[in-house]
C-alpha cells in the first residue's frame, strides 16, 4: 500500500472511530476550525481531530504517530505563538472537552483539557470558592496552569501550578497516565512549569480556596500621571497584605461609560487594586492612589468572574506578547516603563501591564521549576492590533519595552506571558538546573520530541 493510500485509509478509520469530529482540507467548516487566536498565524494542518474525550485523544495521537505526522495540541485558549496549529500537522483539538466538576467538600475541582478560565471561575463561584486564574477569562486552563499560572489571586493563593493536585495525560505513545505527588512524582514535578512537553493534558485537578468577598478599586488617570501612579501603586503593594494585588495598566481608552469621553481613543493610565477582603480595608489600602488627581474611579465589590473579563481580547487580532521579570522596581525602572508607555501605538488594543508578585508566589514550594517565583514585579507588554501595516511598529515597541527594563531583569520567564522567543530564552527562563532535569524527564516520556510545539524542552 502506498503512503497516500495508507494515509487515506487511516483518515477514514479515524473519522469512523472518533466520537468527536475530524476535519481535513476541503471539508466544510475546516477554515473556521483551523483559525487560531492570533491573527498573524495562518496555518493549514493536515487533520484536525476535535476530541470528545480521553479515548479520542488516544486514538488521535496513535493516528498521528502511525502516519509520522507532526502533532500540535490545542487547548481552550490563546497560544499566542500559534503553537496550537502547524502546517501539514495533526491538531489534537480539546475544545469540546470542557467539563468542570467541583467537589466543594474537598475544596477541589477537576477540569478537562479544553476548559477556559471563565468556565472554571463560573463553576466554582456558586460555592464561594476560587483558585488562581489568569488575568483574562478566555485563557485556556491547561496551558496556563502547566506554564506556571500568574493571575490576580497569586499573591494570596500562589501561582496556579502551586494549586495543582493531579494531571491526566495521554503520552507520546498514546497511553493514558496519571501524575500526582505519589504517582509518577518526577513527571508531576516537571508539569509544574514544563508546559505541554510531556503529553496531552486531558484533565487537571486543582485546589480551591474560600473567596467569600472580592473588591476592586479602579482609577483612571491621564498618562502624564503615570510615574506618580506607579510609585503610589508600589507603596500600596509594599505596605499591604498578601490579599492585595492588581496592576498598573497603560492602553487606549475604550468607549465605555466608565471612561471620560476625552480619554476615549487616547493613551490612558489605569490603576487596578484587587483585594480579597472588604471595602473599608480596600479604601484604606488604596489611599495613596485615591489621593492622586484622577479622572474617574470605581471602588466596591466586583465578582471575581467579572474582574477576570476586564482584559479579555477578541480573537483574530494580531498579537505579539512578551514580559520581563524584575528583581526590583526602583524609580529609574518606573521612569523607563512610563517613558516606553508614552511611545505605545495608539489607538490599538496594545497594552503595557506592570503587576506585582511576592506574597504566596515568593513563599511557595521552591522545588518546582517556577524560576520567576522570586521576581517581585513583572513588566508585560502585549501588542494587539488589527492592521497588518502596524506589524513592524507594534512588535518594535514590545521589544523596546523589554530592552528598556532589562537592567533590572532576573532573566526568568513566565511562559504564559511570552510567545516564541527562542530556545535560549526558554532555558534561561527555566534556570539551568531545572532545564537539565526537565530534559531528562522529557527523554523518559517523549524521547522523539513529538510534543514540540510549545516552549520546547528537548530530550537529554
Amino acid at each position: 500500500m502506498g503512503a497516500r493510500s495508507k494515509a487515506h485509509t487511516a483518515l477514514a478509520v479515524l473519522r469512523e472511530d472518533l466520537v468527536g469530529d475530524v476535519f481535513a482540507p476541503g471539508d466544510p467548516g475546516y477554515d473556521e476550525v483551523r483559525a487560531v487566536f492570533n491573527g498573524m498565524v495562518d496555518r493549514r494542518p493536515a487533520v484536525i481531530a476535535q476530541c470528545a474525550g480521553d479515548a479520542d485523544v488516544v486514538r488521535a495521537v496513535r493516528f498521528g504517530r502511525e502516519l509520522d505526522l507532526k502533532i500540535a495540541v490545542r487547548g481552550g485558549g490563546h497560544s499566542v505563538a500559534g503553537w496550537a496549529s502547524a502546517d501539514g500537522a495533526l491538531v489534537v483539538d480539546l475544545r469540546r472537552m470542557h467539563e468542570v466538576t467541583v467537589d466543594p467538600a474537598a475544596e477541589a475541582v477537576r477540569v478537562q483539557g479544553g476548559v477556559t478560565i471563565g468556565q472554571l471561575d463560573r463553576a466554582t463561584r456558586p460555592y464561594g470558592l476560587a483558585t488562581t486564574g489568569s488575568r483574562a477569562s478566555d485563557t485556556g486552563v491547561g496551558g496556563f496552569v502547566l506554564g506556571g499560572g500568574s493571575g490576580w489571586l497569586d499573591r494570596v493563593f500562589g501561582p496556579a501550578v502551586d494549586n495543582l493536585i493531579g494531571v491526566e495525560l495521554v503520552t507520546a505513545d498514546g497511553e493514558r497516565v496519571h501524575a500526582d505527588a505519589d504517582q509518577n512524582p518526577e513527571l508531576f514535578w516537571a508539569l509544574h512549569g514544563g508546559g505541554g512537553n510531556f503529553g496531552v493534558a486531558t484533565a487537571l485537578t486543582l485546589e480551591l480556596h474560600e473567596l467569600p468577598v472580592f473588591h476592586v478599586a479602579l482609577l483612571l488617570y491621564p498618562p502624564s500621571f503615570g510615574p506618580d501612579v506607579v510609585r503610589a501603586f508600589r507603596e500600596v503593594i509594599g505596605t499591604g497584605p498578601d490579599e492585595v494585588g492588581g496592576a498598573v495598566l497603560f492602553g487606549t481608552g475604550p468607549p465605555a461609560d466608565s471612561v471620560p469621553e476625552h480619554l476615549v481613543g487616547r493613551l490612558l493610565c489605569t490603576a487596578l487594586v484587587t483585594y480579597a477582603g472588604g471595602e473599608e480595608g480596600l479604601r484604606e489600602l488604596a489611599g495613596p492612589l485615591l489621593a492622586l488627581p484622577h479622572e474617574a474611579e470605581a471602588v466596591g465589590p466586583m465578582p471575581y468572574t467579572e474582574v477576570q473579563c476586564l482584559l479579555d481580547s477578541p480573537s483574530g487580532l494580531r498579537d505579539h506578547w512578551s514580559a520581563e521579570c524584575l528583581a526590583s522596581l526602583p524609580d529609574a525602572a518606573v521612569d523607563v516603563c512610563c517613558e516606553r508607555a508614552d511611545r505605545m501605538p495608539v489607538p490599538t488594543g496594545t497594552r503595557l501591564l506592570l503587576f506585582p508578585q511576592g506574597g504566596a508566589v515568593a513563599s511557595g514550594p521552591a522545588e518546582y521549576p517556577v524560576a520567576y517565583r522570586g521576581a517581585p514585579w513583572v513588566v508585560h507588554p502585549f501588542g494587539s492590533w488589527a492592521d497588518p501595516g502596524d506589524d513592524e511598529r507594534v512588535i518594535a515597541w514590545v521589544r523596546g519595552v523589554r530592552a528598556g527594563v532589562r537592567p533590572w531583569s532576573t532573566g526568568a520567564v513566565c511562559p504564559n506571558l511570552v510567545g516564541d522567543e527562542g530556545s535560549e530564552r526558554v532555558r534561561a527562563g527555566l534556570g539551568v538546573e531545572n532545564a537539565l532535569r526537565l530534559g531528562k524527564v522529557k527523554r523518559r516520556w517523549d524521547p522523539d520530541n513529538v510534543f514540540r510545539f510549545n516552549h520546547n524542552i528537548e530530550p537529554l
